[in-house]
């Protein structure tokens, strides 16, 4: 998950350095932006993130946060979805019914909600599961029992909030389908370093 405030280091350098090192999703979240700034920004982080799979001879999927029209615009794979941004069917009407569309919950409750709606998203995070490392923790975290209880639901579930290469394999055991993380490859010294961990880790 891409946030212009969490990086160490210039951002679209330090974006292809960790899709060449094993990064396989780039979430553009920025909501200090808007209209043609948001555009470049987004678009300037989707072309580091398919050069650095280009390097790496694989792919790499892109999903924009809350703006369909952005994700329309660069040709991203998706978006994602907060509570304050358009629903699910309104965004497939936009990207297609292939798209990737990815929603933001904060409880077992929201992801039964989620799983249970007439229009299921594609993905969901749960989060924080653990304390946030790139910023402030805005809600106390949820702990490995709620992701469990989240995961018994039909849609993927991904981790989110506090994610390093030590408690991966924890959240997995938990039932995650895949983590989201900022500030354990951003603020790294060493990004690619950081990636490769993150994905052993992963196994």
């Amino acid at each position: 998950m891409i946030d212009r405030g969490a990086a160490a280091g210039a951002l679209p350098a330090a974006v292809e350095a960790a899709v060449r090192a094993g990064v396989d999703w780039v979430q553009v979240r920025e909501r200090a932006l808007g209209g043609a700034r948001l555009l470049a920004f987004a678009g300037e982080i989707a072309a580091a993130a398919r050069r650095g799979a280009e390097n790496a001879g694989r792919t790499v999927r892109i999903v924009v946060n809350r703006r369909a029209d952005v994700a329309l615009a660069i040709g991203a794979d998706g978006v994602h979805l907060g509570y304050d941004a358009m629903d699910v069917a309104a965004a497939r009407r936009v990207l297609g019914e292939d798209a990737l569309v990815g929603l933001s919950t904060h409880s077992p409750e929201e992801v039964r909600a989620a799983a249970g709606a007439m229009d299921v998203p594609s993905y969901v995070h749960l989060a924080p599961v653990f304390a946030p490392l790139s910023k402030r923790a805005e809600r106390a975290p949820l702990g490995l029992a709620a992701l469990e209880a989240a995961a018994c639901e039909s849609v993927p579930v991904f981790a989110q909030g506090g994610v390093d290469a030590a408690n991966i394999a924890a959240m997995r055991a938990a039932g995650a389908a895949g983590v989201a993380v900022t500030g354990a490859i951003l603020l790294a010294d060493d990004v690619a370093a950081a990636t490769t961990a993150l994905r052993s880790a992963l196994g």
